[in-house]
């Protein structure tokens, strides 16, 4: 008989949300690095990267209904959240200056904090752990954290009060 303990499905779920993340950022950084459209890139993604196997490392699954949503959103909000990004960095360097990885990653996480379907504490640990895949070395990671929090309390004040 099958395990069916509700903490296993519930991590598993969780483990898979945050694959979408992670995926979500990496389909929004190819797009404007290949400028491929939003229909090209999701397809691409679902067809053949999630649960890829690569040199004998199979790639995690991912939630499907979470990467649409935080790509949808992210790609319907890109003007307002790349404001929003631009408020919360220093005046010399505005979004467009940022790495573009650090760019795509920022325009998902405002897409989940715009979209409010998740606490945005939850939605900021979750993109520092998007950022510590891209970037292990981990300099990038308060970075993250400085502005995601800026963004959260300018899109959700009241979740800080």
């Amino acid at each position: 008989m099958p395990n069916t303990d509700p903490d296993d499905a519930r991590a598993l779920r969780r483990r898979m949300r945050s694959a979408a993340r992670l995926y979500a950022v990496q389909a929004l950084y190819q797009m404007e690095a290949m400028g491929q459209t939003l229909d090209k890139v999701r397809s691409e993604f679902e067809d053949h990267r999630f649960g890829m196997t690569v040199d004998g490392v199979e790639f995690a699954e991912g939630n499907v209904d979470h990467f649409r949503s935080v790509l949808g959103d992210a790609v319907s909000n890109q003007a307002a959240i790349d404001q929003a990004t631009d408020r919360a960095l220093v005046a010399k360097w505005p979004i467009a200056r940022i790495d573009p990885v650090l760019r795509a990653l920022f325009r998902a996480a405002g897409a989940e904090l715009i979209s409010k379907a998740n606490p945005p504490k939850v939605v900021i640990s979750e993109y520092i752990e998007v950022a510590r895949a891209f970037f292990p070395e981990g300099k990038e990671t308060g970075f993250v954290n400085a502005v995601l929090d800026h963004m959260a309390r300018e899109v959700q004040p009241a979740a800080f009060r």
